[in-house]
């Protein structure tokens, strides 16, 4: 079945809000190419497509699943597969045949290896009479390499929308990979997080209930893959991809989670091995090395003599428990509770988010880039990581805001009262975690890091921050990635109509934030060259109808000063997001 979108790629003059918009320049789409307009609708046996990931210089990973029928799903199935240098597979270079069955819920991921380097590569799998559709994927360059150019994006709730983003990004050619920050399902039942909407959408959650055993979290990861979008995404371009919280479930850390009540959803630890088991079953990822924990997603990966991009791992592996902002306004009676929360509790040198082993396998992957004289240094990370305090808000918010508000968020008086104090915004956040900050950056600043971008996902909302340590010392810059589907309360419909207020607001307050805007969901177009970097936040205008405009939200230069990161030049603001930037 062909996927007949009935997508409008306009010019667009200004976004909604009169006080977020700036002109919004056209962004044309690349008509899909022949493999990527077939859907795995109709094809029984690959019935959640194919996808690639985990690129290295000579290997990569490709990865379907078999669906069993009937009257063999019980058995083990047979699978061959095939990667070629061209599409037509005349050039077969590497072939193999992998059994799956129910132990691994017939998902199939091989690693063909001895490839060339910098190549993109055409696979495709078989089994019985069925063949899957044809996927295509690239291998990391060597030696000189001019420029690179990467999707990022975050936070893909299947129930509150369409994957309209995912369908941009397939319809391009030109990105050498695509990078997912995290979020990529959620673990949220019928009647939480998207539910209501996933109703509206008929994109409801499968299953209805909220995730906790291996059978719900591999009946999610299933619905998100039978999605035509998310698998024209996969089957165009090699993914790399970090979790954040909600492939396990919402705020968690190395013990627990928000979201994990442990009296009516069993042990924390058996739901979390679930969760990873269908994770590393669904996801086109490489298996853990011998020896490592599950837990232990963190890699590199080297673009040649140009840069190397670390994907972090900062939820499961060594993450203390986040501060939440119920707990803390009864302890925050004086100005010196104030000051012991702020000076001692939160700069807790105990507070991990990283851990050691992490921080051991990053000074080695930045001594190497070091090495070989890389200009730049990527990092992949969940979380945002620039310091950024909350705006005093309760002159700006009335108590039906704040009522209105609780509905979606338990937390959100107590964040109302706490942003009178000059506190972060974000505890669940690097800001929750200075002194682990602290110990980041001076892992950067040792390994003498020069070109730092640091990519983000986590809040649903686009950013562009400056990075600097405690003392002031400059470490770089962070792109903050809007979401696939996933709604901002930086969205001019949050706290009553005052989001955009807000994210004015929370601009104008932190030096550290240079743009903030929740008004669009969409992902980071970022090209790299020996020189500069340019960052384009590309949008699209809805995901409640596969029928959108897309267009770009904002653009940046990023220049290097003296081996740092800055922003250089911008487009796309409105006059108040550029006095503001």
């Amino acid at each position: 079945m062909v996927i007949h979108r009935n997508v409008k790629i306009t010019r667009r003059a200004a976004l909604a809000s009169s006080l977020a918009g700036g002109i919004s320049a056209c962004s044309r789409g690349r008509s899909l190419t022949p493999f990527n307009a077939i859907s795995s609708e109709g094809n029984e046996t690959f019935r959640h497509g194919v996808a690639s990931g985990d690129p290295l210089s000579d290997s990569v990973v490709i990865w379907t699943r078999v669906t069993p029928s009937s009257t063999n799903s019980a058995r083990n199935s047979s699978v061959d597969w095939e990667l070629a240098t061209d599409e037509n597979f005349q050039n077969i270079i590497k072939q193999g045949r992998i059994v799956t069955g129910q132990s691994r819920d017939w998902t199939v991921k091989a690693t063909p290896n001895q490839l060339p380097p910098g190549a993109h590569f055409f696979y495709r799998f078989r089994s019985g009479r069925a063949t899957s559709p044809t996927g295509r994927t690239k291998t990391l360059p060597v030696g000189s390499v001019k420029q690179a150019r990467f999707a990022a994006m975050s936070c893909s709730n299947h129930a509150f929308g369409f994957f309209n983003v995912y369908d941009q990004i397939a319809r391009r050619d030109d990105f050498d990979a695509v990078i997912h920050l995290g979020d990529y399902i959620y673990e949220a039942g019928g009647d939480g997080y998207g539910g209501e909407k996933g109703i509206t959408l008929n994109r409801a959650h499968r299953p209805a209930r909220e995730l906790v055993s291996l059978a719900d979290y591999r009946e999610r990861h299933a619905q998100y893959k039978s999605d035509p979008s998310c698998q024209a995404m996969h089957r165009q371009h090699p993914l790399i991809a970090i979790w954040d919280d909600h492939e396990v479930a919402n705020d968690s850390w190395k013990d627990g989670a928000e979201a994990h009540q442990p009296e009516n959803e069993g042990s924390w630890h058996a739901r979390k091995r679930a969760a990873l088991q269908a994770y590393y079953e669904w996801m086109p990822v490489r298996d853990p090395l011998p020896g490592r924990p599950a837990e232990s997603l963190f890699r590199s990966y080297e673009f040649g003599d140009l840069l190397t991009l670390t994907a972090l791992e900062t939820r499961l592996m060594a993450r203390a428990r986040p501060f939440e902002y119920t707990s803390i306004v009864p302890t925050l009676k004086t100005a010196e509770d104030i000051d012991n929360f702020k000076q001692n509790v939160l700069w807790d040198d105990k507070r991990e988010i990283l851990g050691e082993a992490q921080r051991e396998y990053m000074a080695q992957a930045l001594d190497k880039a070091k090495a070989k004289n890389q200009p730049w240094r990527l990092i992949a990370n969940q979380i945002i990581m620039a310091n950024v305090v909350a705006p005093d808000l309760t002159p700006h918010v009335s108590e039906d805001d704040i009522q209105e508000l609780e509905q979606a968020w338990d937390q959100a008086r107590a964040f109302i009262e706490v942003s009178q104090l000059g506190l972060p915004s974000n505890l669940d956040a690097w800001d929750g975690y200075p002194a682990a900050r602290e110990r980041f950056y001076d892992l950067l600043r040792e390994s003498d890091s020069e070109g730092v971008i640091v990519l983000t996902g986590d809040t649903h909302t686009w950013w562009a921050n400056d990075l600097a340590t405690k003392s002031g010392a400059p470490i770089g810059v962070e792109l903050g990635a809007a979401s696939v589907t996933s709604p901002s309360s930086y969205n001019n419909s949050f706290l009553g109509g005052k989001g955009s207020d807000y994210a004015l607001l929370t601009n104008r307050e932190n030096k550290s934030v240079r743009y903030l805007s929740g008004e669009s969901h969409g992902y980071i177009d970022l090209e790299v060259n020996r020189e500069n970097a340019e960052a384009k936040f590309m949008a699209v205008d809805t995901v409640e109808d596969q029928s959108y405009n897309a267009f770009q939200q904002a653009a940046f230069n990023i220049t290097k000063s003296n081996g740092t990161a800055k922003f250089q030049r911008t487009a796309g603001l409105s006059l108040k997001e550029r006095f503001l930037f």
